[in-house]
C-alpha cells in the first residue's frame, strides 16, 4: 500500500514521525519512504478527491498517479519496522540525513494496516530562482526558510512561532517568556515612555535568504496584559561556520558583531506595529537577526519584509 503526498512547503527533510496511535492490533508493521523534487510541469492535474471512507481510486485518479512515476522515486527511508499504537510506543521517529530539496514523498506500508499521523520534519527551502530582485518578500518567514536558532527564554511559547503563517490564533501560537524576577520595585520611564529596566529576553533567527530589510511588522495579537513594553532588532552577517560557533556558545559572545536594525521601539497590547524603511538603521545585506524584548512578555508574529540579495563577493 502507498500514498503519494505533496509537501505543504518544499524543503530539506530531517526526519519522519509515523504515529500509529490507537492502531494496536491493526497497525502497519513496516514502512518505507520515497521522495522526489518535482517542478510544476511534472505534476499532473488531479480530479477532485471524494472525502469519504471506503472510497477507492477512480480511473482518472489512478492514471494521474501513474504519471507521477512515484514507484521510481528515490528511496529516502528504507524498509523500517514500526511499533503498535500504544501511548508509549506509538511515535516511530526516523532521522534523515539529506541536504537535497524535496517537494513530494511517497509513504509505503507493508503489507497493510493503519497509521494515525505521518509527519515530515525539516526546513523549508524556497525556489529563489523564481523570485526577482525587486520582489518584496518576508525573508524570515518559516515558509521561506527562516529558522529559529536560539533564545533566552521560552517558558510559555517557542520563538519559532513568530515566523509562522497568518496571524496567531491565540497566545500559545506566539513567543512568550516567563516574568522576569529582577524587575525593579519602582518602575520608571524615559521621555519616550519606555520602561527603564535592566533585564530583557532575546531570540535569534537565520533568514531564508540574505537580503535588505525595508519594512518590519511586530504583532502582539492576543497579548493584552502580558505584552512587552518595548523591542529592538539587531542584524549581522554570519557564515555557516560562525553560526555553528555561536550556537555552541548559546549566542553568549561579548562584543559580537550585531548592528542596530530597528531601534528601541514602544509596543502596545494586542496590536500590529509597522515600521517603515525610514525608521530602520541598517540598510545593508544581512543574514541573521536578533529580536530583543524588554522586559519580558509575549509577541505573536515578526515579519521582516525586504529584497533578497546575495552577499557581496569576497574575492579580490
Amino acid at each position: 500500500r502507498s500514498s503519494d503526498l505533496q509537501l505543504g512547503v518544499p524543503g530539506i527533510i530531517h526526519g519522519f514521525d509515523v504515529d500509529t496511535r490507537f492502531f494496536t492490533g491493526n497497525y502497519a508493521p513496516a514502512i518505507a519512504v520515497q521522495a522526489a523534487n518535482l517542478n510544476q510541469g511534472e505534476v499532473p492535474e488531479f480530479p477532485p478527491r471524494i472525502n469519504k471512507m471506503g472510497t477507492a481510486f477512480s480511473e482518472e485518479e489512478f492514471e494521474a498517479v501513474c504519471k507521477l512515476g512515484s514507484d521510481a522515486w528515490e528511496h529516502l527511508l528504507p524498509l523500517m519496522e514500526t511499533k503498535a499504537g500504544y501511548p508509549e510506543t506509538s511515535h516511530n521517529y526516523y532521522p534523515i540525513k539529506s541536504e537535497q530539496r524535496w517537494t513530494h514523498v511517497r509513504l509505503n506500508i507493508y503489507p497493510d494496516g493503519g497509521i494515525a499521523r505521518f509527519r515530515v520534519f525539516g526546513i523549508a527551502q524556497r525556489d529563489w530562482s523564481a523570485t526577482g530582485e525587486n520582489d518584496l518578500v518576508d525573508l524570515v518567514a518559516m515558509v521561506n526558510g527562516g529558522v529559529s536558532l536560539g533564545f533566552s527564554n521560552a517558558h510559555f511559547g517557542h520563538p519559532r512561532n513568530l515566523i509562522g503563517t497568518e496571524r496567531a490564533k491565540d497566545m500559545g501560537d506566539g513567543w512568550e517568556t516567563a516574568r522576569r524576577l529582577d524587575r525593579p520595585p519602582v518602575l520608571k520611564v524615559d521621555d519616550q515612555g519606555i520602561l527603564q529596566v535592566g533585564g530583557c529576553e532575546w531570540t535569534v533567527f537565520r533568514l531564508g535568504h540574505s537580503g535588505v530589510i525595508t519594512h518590519i511588522e511586530i504583532d502582539t495579537n492576543h497579548f493584552k496584559g502580558n505584552f512587552p513594553d518595548s523591542c529592538k532588532i539587531d542584524a549581522c552577517v554570519l557564515t555557516p561556520q560562525e553560526e555553528k560557533e555561536q550556537i555552541a556558545q548559546k549566542w553568549n559572545t561579548k562584543n559580537f558583531k550585531w548592528k542596530p536594525l530597528l531601534p528601541v521601539s514602544k509596543l502596545s497590547p494586542h496590536k500590529r506595529h509597522f515600521f517603515e524603511s525610514v525608521a530602520l538603521e541598517c540598510h545593508d545585506v544581512i543574514t541573521h537577526v536578533r529580536l530583543t524584548m524588554a522586559p519580558d512578555g509575549g509577541v505573536s508574529r515578526m515579519r521582516l519584509w525586504g529584497f533578497p540579495r546575495d552577499l557581496p563577493s569576497t574575492k579580490g
